[in-house]
């Protein structure tokens, strides 16, 4: 059998003095071999991240007779081919690197989504990333009018000019008149998204629309999604995208295919029921790994009655926090984090730290000095986590917890609401987990340092939750120079 085989060839592998600190090769490596075997679905949550554990599917891959698809975004891939597949080849002289077929998460969502037929839909799939499947879903799906799809209006339909450049004005208007915020951007209201809709109808009874009008109305027409505005005031232009807001029923259809989907972390469930229902996944096999408390702990430093960040003595208060524990990794020759969500906190943050730490502090820069402090938002940090060697100290300012005052938040929250969900329970709490465990992956191997600065992990319910998914760690709630190398 497969899982034999794989078994065997991985242990002496790893005897031979592979080298990965990870301890759970062996039995991911059986899971994956059985699921490929049996054409069977599972989904992993391996609690480390994917040069880590990336081996434990690889050799499965390798040793398979039949074809795998691997989807796994591009940095991903590049690991894959330039360091994990030769060493592989090197040990298994008999492995079919043939049958590995490897696909970027747009182009294979693309291909299944809109019934591309470049990927076959007859062999198993194996998704390394999958905790950005519903991004990289929505992403793709999301349709924009833009700027010049005004001008293209314009000039196919003269006898409606008046018509469209009214709808035009009058949406510059109403955007230039809304309350600044820093996200530059603005939910469509009802009255403006009727007048929209009732132009494109007229427009399209005249001719066909062209093309990527008609592709915004089609998906403007679709039940279940949400259109905003987003505003470029040095240019005076708005782009208007429309994207749906759940995608459990447009991924549904793909599971028919046998599909592994493996990640750091999904959901703080073994069984994953909030992660399955956002992606429309049906029953499976689901394994969680468990961080180990010898070699994978952090050193958390969680002090306790801070004020709380939606309080005015919070700025004070963190910006001191924040001065202390980065004067006592001064010494250290490594990158130290702040991330904080709220925008013109970060700003005022990076503005005063720079005042003292001066070129060292970067606001969302990825040219970072190997001693730099980087001041970012969770979602740059996310995005570029990879980029950046492992932090000494990672600074935790404010949760993850999507922000209401982000329109687009606020529209998915009245989105749930109006199904009658538990919408901090489904949407933002999860989103917060998933960011928070993602953030410590790396720090876990050097048993780096986490500051929570955040005092709503003491005072909440789910602070409870958010420690679980920090665990294992050693606890302390005052300053440690020792965990610093000072005396």
């Amino acid at each position: 059998m497969l899982e034999a085989e794989v078994h065997d060839q991985l242990r002496e592998f790893l005897r031979e003095g592979a080298t990965s600190s990870w301890g759970h090769h062996l039995t991911m490596a059986r899971i994956v071999s059985r699921a490929l075997r049996l054409q069977r679905s599972a989904l992993i949550q391996t609690g480390s991240s994917s040069p880590r554990y990336c081996l434990s599917y690889l050799v499965p891959v390798l040793l398979s007779d039949r074809p795998v698809l691997l989807v796994a975004p591009p940095t991903v891939q590049r690991h894959l081919l330039e360091v994990e597949i030769p060493r592989v080849q090197e040990w298994l002289t008999s492995c079919e690197v043939a049958n590995l077929k490897l696909a970027d998460p747009e182009d294979w969502l693309r291909d299944r989504l809109k019934a591309g037929g470049r990927f076959p839909t007859t062999i198993p799939v194996l998704i390394d990333g999958a905790g950005d499947l519903e991004t990289w879903t929505r992403d793709l799906l999301t349709a924009r009018l833009v700027h010049r799809d005004w001008d293209l209006l314009l000039q196919q339909y003269p006898e409606a000019a008046a018509a469209i450049r009214d709808l035009r004005v009058r949406l510059t208007k109403s955007l230039f008149e809304r309350p600044k915020n820093p996200y530059e951007c603005y939910l469509l209201e009802e009255a403006e998204g009727e007048s929209l809709s009732q132009l494109l109808e007229q427009l399209s009874a005249i001719s066909a629309l062209p093309a990527s009008v008609g592709q915004f109305w089609q998906e403007w027409q679709r039940p279940g999604r949400m259109g905003w505005l987003s505003l470029s005031r040095e240019r005076g232009q708005f782009t208007l995208p429309v994207a749906p807001v759940e995608v459990a029923a447009l991924l549904r259809p793909l599971w028919q295919q046998p599909t592994v989907l493996i990640d750091g972390f999904l959901d703080q469930e073994r069984e994953a029921g909030i992660y399955r229902q956002q992606l429309g996944l049906g029953e499976m096999l689901c394994l969680k790994f468990s961080p180990s408390r010898q070699s994978e702990g952090i050193q958390l430093y969680l002090p306790e009655r801070l004020p709380l960040p939606n309080t005015p003595e919070f700025q004070g208060v963190l910006l001191q926090e924040i001065r202390t524990l980065l004067h006592l990794c001064s010494h250290i020759p490594k990158a130290a984090v702040v991330l904080v969500e709220d925008m013109p906190l970060k700003a005022q943050i990076g503005t005063k730290l720079a005042a003292e730490f001066g070129s060292r502090v970067q606001v969302e820069k990825e040219n970072l000095p190997s001693d730099g402090i980087l001041v970012s938002g969770w979602q740059f940090w996310h995005a570029h986590q990879a980029d950046f060697p492992t932090p000494q100290l990672l600074i935790i300012a404010t949760l993850p917890i999507p922000s209401l005052e982000n329109p687009l938040v606020a529209g998915r929250v009245a989105y749930y609401k109006s199904q009658r969900q538990d919408w901090f329970r489904r949407y933002l709490l999860p989103v917060a987990l998933r960011e928070m465990q993602r953030a410590v992956l790396p720090l876990r191997e050097s048993q780096g340092v986490v500051a929570v600065l955040d005092n709503r992990v003491n005072s909440r319910s789910y602070g409870r939750q958010i420690l679980q998914v920090l665990s294992p760690y050693a606890r302390i709630n005052y300053v440690e120079p020792t965990w610093f190398g000072r005396g």
